[in-house]
């Protein structure tokens, strides 16, 4: 709703309800849409038969999902996924989480009376290893110079077939096309503008409600995503981790652990961001501070100051929000943007001396 700038109207309607001004944006859009009878379609939502809660990176889905299932009057299952602690998950989180998919299958069983088909489940599962390697594929075709396409801006519109349509078919058939036609680019030279100036990697969501107005900032800069963290909120696949037809309960449950941005630590994101800044040779980094998203920015101004301080990577910081438009203020974000890239060009400038 909010990239068609649609989102504020429910949001209020929330508010009215009694959703506090710094409760998550996509919350209350999502609960204001329901009370006003919206849908992305124009159509009607049906009462559904199960609300199944995925708890992965996000501390707000457990209580926007029961109060959705309290609206709609319908059972819900919560799948209890434990944040990344260590390095790696342990065998005891990953047992807890295969048993919880396999009370979700029996649970569903039950309500349509059908049998789990298993077959059926490896081929989703197969159809999804085959689009994560096209997609790493196609996210390691931006450490070219220049690199064919915007990793933050293009990826979060390729985010769309890559999470409805991965275990499918026709996802492999997309992506296969994509690739090919992001390597025939690549192979002619070309990049995202006649010429790239800057290469940058992006930390946070876009602000939705001015998608255009906030890609304008980087393109009148010629400054390219390279990569970016919020492309990886549903699976972080240009590190290696692939799902396994032979193991599908199993890697279904690391994924949900281990391979997606929000389920990990701020000590994994850094060095994400860092490996990001390093093999996909960024000039800086770009901070995006979601006003509404306490799990997502929290931290966020240390993170500047790892990259700055420690690291000594330029960083810019700036606030607004991913749904909510009266926190976007597009001439002092402009101001900030542009004295940024001023400042990036004469770093780049000096250290070319």
């Amino acid at each position: 709703m909010a990239i068609r700038h649609q989102s504020l109207e429910p949001i209020l309607a929330a508010e009215e309800l009694g959703y506090a001004t710094d409760n998550c944006a996509y919350v209350k859009a999502d609960i204001g849409a329901y009370l006003m009878g919206v849908t992305p379609t124009g159509g009607k939502l049906p009462r559904p038969a199960l609300v199944l809660c995925n708890f992965v990176g996000c501390n707000t889905y457990i209580k926007w999902f029961e109060h959705v299932a309290a609206f709609l009057e319908a059972p819900l299952y919560v799948l209890d996924v434990p944040f990344l602690r260590s390095e790696e998950p342990s065998p005891a989180d990953v047992a807890y989480v295969v048993a919880q998919l396999h009370e979700v299958v029996r649970r569903i069983e039950e309500i349509t009376g059908l049998r789990f088909d298993m077959d059926r489940f490896r081929e989703a599962v197969r159809c999804s290893q085959q689009v994560e390697e096209l997609w790493s594929r196609i996210k390691h075709l931006a450490q070219r110079v220049p690199s064919p396409f915007d990793a933050y801006f293009d990826a979060i519109t390729l985010m769309g077939p890559l999470y409805v349509h991965r275990a499918r078919p026709e996802g492999v058939e997309f992506f296969r096309l994509a690739l090919a036609e992001l390597e025939a680019k690549a192979a002619r030279g070309e990049g995202v503008y006649d010429r790239e100036d800057f290469r940058v990697v992006i930390e946070g969501p876009p602000p939705y409600p001015y998608f255009r107005a906030f890609r304008d900032m980087f393109a009148r800069w010629r400054a390219t995503a390279v990569a970016s963290t919020y492309s990886t909120v549903g699976g972080i696949w240009e590190f290696g981790f692939r799902h396994d037809p032979e193991k599908p309960f199993e890697t279904v449950a690391l994924h949900m652990l281990a391979h997606n941005l929000t389920n990990r630590n701020y000590l994994q994101r850094y060095d994400q961001i860092r490996r990001y800044v390093q093999q996909w040779r960024a000039d800086g980094v770009i901070i995006h501070f979601v006003k509404s998203c306490r799990l997502f920015s929290a931290g966020q101004g240390d993170m500047r100051d790892y990259f700055t301080k420690v690291l000594g990577v330029p960083t810019l910081y700036i606030e607004s929000d991913l749904e909510d438009p009266r926190y976007f203020a597009e001439a002092q974000i402009r101001n900030r943007v542009d004295a940024f890239f001023e400042a990036l060009g004469r770093h780049k400038r000096a250290i070319a001396v």
